[in-house]
């Protein structure tokens, strides 16, 4: 895990090497072990490590192979490097350091743009062949790991963060009206290509991004994920049987692949605690367990703690809880603000955050559950979905999950952000799409693929490294969401949804942690909004900032402020909350830098 970050001339001028630095400050954060650069004229790349694999200076990046003529800098873990790299020293590499990164130097220049298909595991990187003048950039299947990038004329930058291209300086700050209609009603996902500022862009998952010397550009997708694929003819045993292999090596292979300890974020779930007992299946021993609790209101508990105690003890791990009063939260929350690559309004980001301040402490690395829902149909709008059977696509997805029609939306901003339903028409298109399948197959498509990406995946992967901790995310593995994506809807969604990982989770957990209600990391204070949480929203709301900004209009606000408890999403989000934490956002981000 790292922070990344280059630029790119395409007039014939050297690159901005203090842009380099600048931007390597901002991603410190991100890998506080070692910090590089490397210039060659119009490119230049920074990199900031977290030693994982091959604890040695020689895999310090970043990177580079003057003998191919060829430098890298990478954030992420490849899984299956060992076997890449032997059968790339079949083929007459030689390799001067043990790491991962090495391999797809090499990688690169057996393959080409098909080393990415090879990849197995969570990355994005940046490669330079100076003997071509190319640069290339990827990202992994499911954009577990960050690339964004900026242009501006002749140059371009890229980095793991918005704020460190916010850094680096030159960036159009302006508000993209069709990301902020994803924002607020797609939950804050804003897919690739926009995020929520009209310069900033971003590399869709499962693309890679060819640039020549003229400036020419190649984009592609390496991979997808079609759920109208043939199903492969299986009994419900046999699917049981087969799920289980693939997560059991998606755990494992996680666990293995490190050059320190891995443990786990026990949020007290079935996802979380079933990687404990897989990880104990294969024989993984002296387990660290974290688990965050906080404090309750009237109608939600604040912790699980009673769940995660339930596991570690079952499976006798080392176990940690960390229980946080709600004046900390308060206190912290524009740190773990500051943290957020793009606005969050899943109110467990703050816990993450959090949590793995504390965790970091102990480990580098630990595997965490997020995608299960995605995968295997967890969530409680994917029943309600499924059983509706009036109007389009469109509408039978809107209705459960939007957490605004386009008529609130209206309503909400003012006349500079209003425009045509444009989630509307991106959403329909992607549920309409030709390999789509019926409608719960293209529902599930398009949330492993795009709304996981940026809401659950980004607020990890933020959140964590924000502390320079690495999370892995076993039920994205690539080959286990393959498997799944053919596994009959009806068997995913059985009592509930997730019935294969209930399933195969009897005898190994407590029946008490299968059978609960869906677990997270709950934050009921950014849920059921007062006292001094409701006083902080509505003082930033009405600051000069925000009135001068111009966003929202005034009758909104007001029906808002009037019973913040009232207005809550479709898929119990608080909408007061929303707005004050885009706010929080720009003024800690953009309006500091302009300042």
């Amino acid at each position: 895990m790292c922070g990344i970050c280059g630029e790119r001339r395409f007039d014939g001028a050297p690159a901005d090497l203090d842009a380099i630095q600048r931007m390597m400050g901002e991603l410190s954060r991100r890998g506080p072990d070692h910090g590089g650069s490397y210039s060659d004229g119009a490119l230049a790349f920074g990199h900031r490590r977290l030693s994982i694999i091959d604890l040695s200076v020689r895999s310090n990046q970043p990177l580079v192979d003057a003998g191919l003529g060829l430098a890298l800098v990478f954030n992420g873990t490849i899984y299956n490097y060992r076997t890449l790299r032997r059968e790339l020293q079949g083929l007459g590499y030689r390799f001067f350091s043990a790491g991962d990164s090495e391999v797809i130097l090499k990688a690169w220049h057996a393959w080409g743009t098909g080393c990415v298909e090879r990849l197995h595991g969570m990355f994005a990187f940046a490669l330079w062949d100076a003997n071509q003048g190319v640069l290339f950039l990827a990202r992994d299947r499911f954009g577990i790991k960050p690339l964004y990038w900026s242009e501006q004329g002749a140059r371009l930058r890229f980095a793991s963060s918005p704020q460190a291209l916010l850094a680096a300086g030159g960036v159009d700050t302006a508000i993209d009206p069709v990301a902020l209609h994803h924002l607020f009603t797609l939950h804050a996902v804003v897919p690739a290509p926009r995020t929520i500022l009209r310069g900033v862009r971003k590399l869709a998952p499962g693309h890679w991004l060819r640039l020549d010397a003229e400036g020419g550009r190649t984009e592609q997708a390496y991979w997808g994920l079609s759920a109208s694929r043939p199903r492969p003819t299986r009994t419900e045993t046999e699917w049981l049987e087969a799920i289980h292999d693939a997560l059991r090596h998606a755990v494992k292979i996680r666990s293995e692949v490190a050059d320190v300890p891995v443990g786990v974020l026990l949020s007290g779930g079935l996802d979380s605690s079933l990687l404990v007992a897989l990880l104990a299946e294969a024989g993984v021993s002296d387990l660290r367990t974290f688990s965050v609790g906080f404090e309750d209101t009237p109608e939600e508990a604040g912790s699980e703690f009673r769940y995660s105690d339930l596991v570690a003890t079952r499976y006798e791990t080392r176990h940690q809880r960390f229980l946080v009063p709600n004046d900390q939260v308060l206190g912290r929350l524009p740190e773990a603000i500051d943290a957020m690559a793009e606005p969050m309004f899943g109110q467990d980001a703050v816990a993450f955050y959090l949590l793995a301040e504390q965790v970091s402490r102990e480990i580098k690395v630990v595997q965490s559950g997020q995608g299960a829902d995605e995968v295997f149909g967890g969530y409680f709008w994917y029943p309600r979905m499924w059983a509706e059977r009036s109007g389009s696509r469109l509408e039978r997805f809107r209705k459960y999950y939007f957490d605004r029609d386009h008529d609130e939306y209206l309503a909400l901003v003012t006349e500079p952000y209003a425009g045509a339903d444009y989630t509307a028409s991106l959403i329909a298109e992607r549920l309409e799409a030709l390999d789509a399948g019926d409608f719960m197959e293209a529902v599930l498509r398009l949330d492993v693929t795009t709304l996981i990406v940026d809401d659950p995946v980004k607020r990890v992967d933020n959140m964590t490294m924000a502390w320079g901790l690495e999370a892995r995310v076993p039920f994205l593995d690539h080959q286990l969401v393959e498997l799944a994506n053919g596994c009959p809807v009806e068997l995913k969604l059985r009592e509930g949804g997730k019935y294969p990982l209930k399933a195969l989770a009897r005898g190994l957990l407590p029946d008490a942690v299968i059978d609960r209600p869906k677990g997270y990391f709950p934050m009921p204070a950014l849920k059921y909004v007062r006292g001094p949480f409701l006083e902080l929203m509505r003082d930033v709301l009405a600051s000069r900032a925000s009135r001068e900004r111009g966003i929202y209009r005034q009758g909104y606000l007001d029906q808002l402020l009037a019973a913040p408890d009232l207005h809550h999403t479709r898929i119990q989000g608080n909408k007061l909350w929303h707005l004050a934490l885009l706010e929080l956002w720009l003024q800690r981000h953009v309006d500091a830098v302009a300042e």
